[in-house]
Formats: C-alpha cells, sequence, structure tokens
C-alpha cells in the first residue's frame, strides 16, 4: 500500500445534524485526518456535510436516505435503496479499515456485512444501550435490533469500543472478538471552557437573557428519551428559575406556553459554548444513553450537571460532578419534583474555583487529542499502517 491510511466513518448523520453522536464522529474524523490518515466520513444527506477544512481535510460520501421516523416520531432510522447500499460497499471497498457508529441501523447493518464480505477490519464504536420508549412497539423494537441486529455485529467486529460503562454493562454478555475498550467520548476544550471576568453577562446579553436570574439549560434532541417530559412538570414547580431549552426535535417546548422557558434554536460549536456560560447548570433527564456529549461540554465550561442516573454512572471518576436523578421511577410526580429539587441545588453551586475544577477534570479526562491517540493505538493493533 502506498500514500497514508484509508479509513471509512460511517455515522447516521453528519455533524450539521447537531446529535451528539455526529458531533463526536466529527471530531474523531478530524482528529484523524490530523494524524495523516486519509479519512472517508460516509452519511446520510439528511444535512449536508460540514464545510471542507485545509487544516484537518476529509472526503465525504453522501447516501440519499429516507428519515421518516425521525420526523415523525424522534427516532432516528433512516433508510435507503440500493443504490446507497453499492455506494456503501464500494467507500468500504476502497478503504483499510472502517471505524462504525453504533450497530443497530440499517447503515450499521450494510456496514457491517461489506466489511466482512471485502474484508476489511472493522471497529464498531457503541453509544448506546437499550433505549426506554414509553411507547410498546419501539420498545419492542428496539430490543428486537439489540439482539438480532446489535449483538451479532458486536461479537464480530474486530475491535468494539464503548462509549460509557452503562454501555459496556448492558451488552456484557457478547463474545467478542477482542475485549472491549472503553474510550470516552472527546469534547474540545479550547471551545468549551469556563466563563471569564463579564463573560456570562455578556453572554446572556448576547442571547437576550435576563442577567440576574438563576438559568438550568437544556441541550440535545426534544425528544421523548431526553425527558422533555419530565422538564415540563419541573418547570412550573420553579417559576423563579428561566428554563432554556437549545436544541430541535417534535416535541417543541415553546408549545407548553410556559412563561419561564425559553427556546434557542441553531446554536453549535462556538455560539452554544457560549450559551453554556450563559447559564448556571445543565440539567438532562435522558434514559438510554451512555454518556451524553453535552455532559462532558457542560463540564468543560464549568456548569454543575444534573442527569438521569445512566449518565451519573457512566464514568466513576466523573461521579463527584454530577447529580444523579432516577428519571425511570414509577412515580412520576416524585420524579418531577426529585428534578427540580437538583436543579434548584445545581444553579445555585456557582462558585468559581467549583467551576474551575469541573473544568480542570474535564481536561484531562475527555479532550480530543489524547481520544484520538487512542483510535490509533486500536489501528495499529488491527497492523493498519499509520503514522
Amino acid at each position: 500500500m502506498s500514500g497514508p491510511a484509508r479509513v471509512l466513518m460511517v455515522s447516521n448523520f453528519f455533524d450539521t445534524h447537531r446529535g451528539g453522536l455526529e458531533i463526536v464522529a466529527g471530531q474523531m474524523a478530524r482528529g484523524l485526518a490530523e494524524r495523516d490518515l486519509a479519512v472517508t466520513w460516509l452519511a446520510a444527506d439528511t444535512t449536508p456535510p460540514p464545510r471542507v477544512s485545509t487544516v484537518s481535510p476529509l472526503a465525504y460520501v453522501t447516501l440519499r436516505m429516507w428519515n421518516l421516523t425521525e420526523r415523525r416520531l424522534g427516532a432516528p432510522f433512516p433508510l435507503f435503496g440500493p443504490i446507497g447500499a453499492w455506494r456503501l460497499f464500494r467507500a468500504v471497498g476502497d478503504a483499510d479499515a472502517v471505524i462504525l457508529h453504533d450497530s443497530v441501523y440499517p447503515s450499521s447493518m450494510a456496514t457491517y456485512l461489506s466489511a466482512r464480505l471485502l474484508r476489511k477490519p472493522l471497529i464498531v464504536v457503541q453509544h448506546i444501550g437499550d433505549v426506554p420508549f414509553h411507547n410498546a412497539v419501539m420498545r419492542g423494537l428496539m430490543r428486537l435490533a439489540n439482539r438480532w441486529i446489535a449483538r451479532p455485529i458486536l461479537a464480530r467486529a474486530d475491535q468494539v469500543v464503548f462509549i460509557s460503562d452503562v454501555v459496556r454493562g448492558f451488552f456484557k454478555g457478547v463474545n467478542f472478538v477482542r475485549p472491549p475498550a472503553l474510550i470516552f467520548n472527546g469534547v474540545d476544550t479550547t471551545v468549551f471552557r469556563p466563563a471569564g471576568d463579564g463573560e456570562k453577562v455578556a453572554a446572556r446579553r448576547r442571547f437576550g437573557l435576563p442577567e440576574e436570574a438563576p438559568i438550568a439549560l437544556f441541550v440535545g434532541r426534544f425528544v421523548e428519551k431526553k425527558g422533555l417530559h419530565l422538564l415540563r412538570g419541573a418547570a412550573p414547580l420553579r417559576p423563579d428559575t428561566l428554563w432554556v431549552f437549545a436544541g430541535w426535535g417534535v416535541l417543541d417546548p415553546e408549545s407548553w406556553g410556559l412563561p419561564n422557558v425559553r427556546v434557542v434554536r441553531n446554536v453549535s460549536g462556538a455560539a452554544l459554548a457560549e450559551l453554556y456560560r450563559a447559564c448556571d447548570a445543565l440539567v438532562l433527564p435522558s434514559q438510554g444513553e451512555g454518556f451524553p456529549l453535552v455532559v462532558q461540554e457542560a463540564l468543560a465550561s464549568g456548569l454543575p450537571v444534573v442527569c438521569g442516573l445512566d449518565s451519573a454512572r457512566a464514568d466513576e471518576a466523573a461521579a463527584p460532578y454530577l447529580v444523579g436523578v432516577d428519571v425511570a421511577g414509577p412515580d412520576a410526580c416524585a420524579v418531577v419534583e426529585a428534578l427540580a429539587r437538583a436543579a434548584d441545588r445545581a444553579v445555585a453551586d456557582n462558585a468559581a474555583g467549583a467551576a474551575q475544577a469541573r473544568s480542570a477534570f474535564a481536561v484531562q479526562r475527555y479532550a480530543w487529542p489524547a481520544n484520538a491517540r487512542k483510535y490509533i493505538d486500536i489501528l495499529r493493533t488491527l497492523k493498519i499502517a499509520v503514522p
């Protein structure tokens, strides 16, 4: 082989879709490209590829996909036809190694089958385990997908990477080809950082937020598994707290008609980092997730974090910086009240020293350069010639 090693990255969407998994995939693709690998990123054409960077050039392959389930149900499950399958097969054939993000989607199955047929090393980065949908049909489909699609793919992948202890525990019965690795998602700690002198007030003015009110922030898709129904119950209980929702999805907090709810749309990167600096705490009562990227972004920004128990237990080292709430408890009213109380404590925890401690922990634990080096080591283990 002449030239740099060729790595194909496969995810449902590009990071212009603004989901945590896609942001991770984009950071990883750029991190590997900066290490002089020839990286191609393949994803659906639901949103466009990111702008080409001269610093870390990437190639892109877009597949025509239908994304009806996300638009109607908030569950991304894009489908593609024979032409898309052929383009994916050819992209796998052109690669020396394939990195696949998650294993329960049609693109996951096609990528796995193509890698097996073409004898290409396959690394699967598993972000999620079980998702406890309230809808019984969706819950049943997720369980079937994990049993009959995810587990067989993980059992035959050349290397599996879990992004949290929770997800690793969910798949602990799988007989892996190699011992799975645990690599937490990375965060750009040069962008996500605590507010300096005067920056918090300036950020609040930038977003039209009150300068003195306590502000609880939610970041993510407006879908069921993120716990929007719980926040809808908590917000009226704390009318003096402003609840800011940054994201998009089928559940729109603006429709709740609550005077202390504000929605911020179309923020990412540096703008999202500024929004973190404008707020007092992140509140993310999600279920069925490993370790959401927004938790790490919030910690890097110095914010206290209230989250579901799954996320609070995802990284033992992060536990002192997280407040876990049992968001899956049987008494919905009790859960909402517990969430509101935890949010009260979090927004009041604004000591500068505590913020710096949270940020320092995130820099040491989650900064991207160390993350990229771990994937380089995996590629070397799979006999891929990398710098």
